[in-house]
């Protein structure tokens, strides 16, 4: 069961999505022993946690992913790996599989635009702007080289569920053809 509720959310603007504020040692404790305890109470339950790293958060990159998955339980605290944030976040993707497969329990395939990626970096933009800058599309259609990803994944023998995402303005990126774009992508590369 994957669980996500954003109701009545606003999304506001920063500054530059890597100028942001750092846990202290006494947050990243609290973090960890939350999540052991929301793990715990998952495991009680038939069901399993898998934290998200996220670009505008205080767990964005590899770094900051490592030292949350030292401080968490493994069979409590599980990961999701997405590719376009660690892209952005200038970690590989590739390394963070390689690093955690056993924790793995979900993958989002998102590619990234190197071009506005650059322009991100180069107007210091925030996360937001970014996204309607469309430093994000569908896997294929981007930088990142997901082959050996999917290889990697194959061999931890990962079994669950590739979301794909291209957190694109539909106005400029059509769904329909995003999606079918995407899906072939996968077939080809992922044999899937």
């Amino acid at each position: 069961v994957n669980i996500c509720e954003c109701g009545h959310c606003v999304q506001l603007t920063s500054g530059y999505v890597f100028d942001r504020p750092k846990y202290t040692d006494e947050q990243w404790l609290q973090v960890a022993e939350g999540l052991n305890r929301v793990g715990e109470m998952a495991r009680k339950n038939g069901m399993v946690i898998a934290y998200h790293y996220h670009m505008g958060t205080m767990v964005q990159n590899a770094e900051e992913t490592e030292r949350l998955m030292e401080m968490t339980d493994p069979d409590l605290v599980h990961l999701l790996v997405d590719t376009g944030h660690a892209h952005y976040a200038g970690d590989d993707p590739l390394a963070i599989v390689r690093n955690y497969g056993p924790r793995i329990r979900n993958v989002h395939l998102k590619d990234i635009r190197q071009a506005v990626l650059d322009e991100v970096h180069a107007k210091k933009m925030n996360y937001l702007d970014s996204v309607k800058a469309g430093v994000f599309t569908v896997p294929g259609d981007g930088c990142i080289d997901f082959a050996p990803i999917f290889h990697a994944l194959s061999e931890e023998n990962y079994q669950g569920w590739f979301v794909v995402e291209a957190e694109q303005d539909p106005e400029k990126a059509n769904p329909l053809e995003y999606a079918n774009m995407a899906r072939a992508f996968i077939r080809e590369h992922a044999g899937i």
